[in-house]
């Protein structure tokens, strides 16, 4: 439920204060990290079913799942991905950085070499909503660095599927792997490895705060990108705004 308040009747303080977080997740993904890395797989079909409410009977999306996907999206809406990913790949392909060496007087050599990571794991939410967009923008940069392999961990619904438009997304963007685990499982998954789910070098996306408390504690021993926040969205509006407007802004 999105919030409308009458900016006459609050004070600042009341609208901009920040709720702060009433219990600590450390313990929880703490333990959910310490499962996995003793299980394995038995950890990630054992939280899939507590957390997700399915009973899976695999971890990894098939490639016919990965074709059935595009079936099942929208023409206009597969056309509209395929599009940004072409936006997308055509910045981040300016951003391209290149090894060099150069021979300096007595015999000096310099440069830089720049290597891309074997293996990169991308997280992507898959609860309340889905975002196609991450997937494209996570992992089209990935591929234009030269990273060999990217997985893709995210998860499924109570029927045991992964939402077809992160899939078509994953399709276009040239995604080599998807697997239907979510949360700080997930994460531990991609960090130490199970037997399905291979141990990847780097680890970004977003998530909720057992996804954020996950990534800061298998830092070190897999890179991240960073530790989000939880987003935060404010509208300024009056009675001369184009609801339009307002709604795309949101």
């Amino acid at each position: 439920m999105i919030r409308i308040l009458n900016y006459s009747e609050l004070k600042a303080e009341e609208i901009f204060a920040r709720t702060s977080p009433t219990e600590s997740v450390s313990d929880t993904v703490a333990e959910i990290i310490a499962r996995v890395r003793e299980a394995g797989d038995a950890a990630l079909y054992e939280y899939g079913e507590k957390f997700d409410g399915v009973r899976l009977t695999s971890l990894a999306v098939t490639p016919e799942e990965m074709e059935e996907a595009l079936t099942l999206v929208e023409d206009e809406f597969l056309a509209i991905l395929k599009k940004a990913a072409v936006n997308i790949r055509r910045f981040h392909e300016k951003q391209v950085r290149n090894s060099f060496i150069l021979n300096e007087e007595n015999g000096v050599v310099i440069g830089q070499k720049i290597i891309p990571v074997d293996r990169a794991g991308l997280y992507v939410p898959g609860g309340t909503a889905a975002y196609p967009s991450t997937v494209l923008m996570d992992s089209i940069p990935a591929k234009i660095a030269g990273c060999k392999e990217i997985c893709i961990a995210t998860p499924p619904s109570a029927n045991g599927k992964i939402n077809p438009v992160i899939l078509a997304a994953a399709k276009i963007a040239g995604v080599d792997k998807v697997f239907k685990v979510g949360g700080a499982q997930a994460i531990a998954a991609l960090a130490y490895g199970t037997e399905t789910v291979p141990k990847v070098d780097k680890i970004v996306g977003p998530g909720n705060a057992f996804v954020a408390e996950a990534k800061k504690q298998v830092f070190g021993k897999v890179s991240i990108d960073m530790i989000a926040g939880p987003s935060e969205i404010l509208i300024l509006a009056d009675g001369k705004s184009n609801p339009v407007h307002v709604a795309g802004d949101m």
